[in-house]
Parts: structure tokens; sequence; C-alpha cells
């Protein structure tokens, strides 16, 4: 099963991250976000409910989403976040920016 899925809807794109978020799997997110940012979302919301595992590689790719994002006038929504990654975004002080 892929580590992550994205589904779109006028109104949304969900992107739904699963299981780890390394250096091994944030390349393949890297090149999703690649072909979701020039859609112009208005809105993407990220779910890590089922993500165990983040590294500096996978919250670089989540900024690179928020800031694509961003700056094309969408909103970006992270849901989810809990246990190691939620304790990494605080270290980095990442919960205020993605509002956790």
């Amino acid at each position: 099963m892929a580590p992550f899925e994205v589904h779109r809807t006028n109104e949304e794109t969900t992107l739904t991250i699963r299981g780890s978020l390394d250096i091994n799997s944030a390349p393949a997110l890297n090149d999703e976000i690649d072909k979701i940012v020039p859609t112009r979302p208005q809105k993407v919301v990220v779910d890590l409910a089922m993500l165990d595992l983040i590294d500096s590689s996978g919250v670089a790719a989540l900024v690179k989403l928020y800031k694509g994002v961003r700056n094309t006038g969408g909103a970006l929504m992270i849901t989810g976040a809990r246990d190691q990654p939620l304790a990494i975004f605080k270290l980095l002080r990442m919960d205020k920016v993605f509002n956790l």
C-alpha cells in the first residue's frame, strides 16, 4: 500500500499519509506535491491520523506543500497529528504554523 493517497473534489484536495514519512518516502511525496500545487487547490487537508513517524525530510515536504498552496491563494489544514509526528512539529514549533 502506498504511503499516501490523494483524493480531489471540487471543494478540497485531501492528502492522507500513513506509516513513515522519511528520507525513503518523502521524494515520492514531493513528486505528488509538484502535481497538487499547480492545480491551485483552494483547500488542502493533510490527514496524519495514520502517520507513525516523520523525519526532517518529511517535515520539509509538508512545508513545501504549505508554501505552494499558500502562494497560489489556497489554505492548508493538517489533521490527526499524534505521537511522534506531533512531538516533532511541537519541537520545531511547526504546530503554530500548522495550527495543530
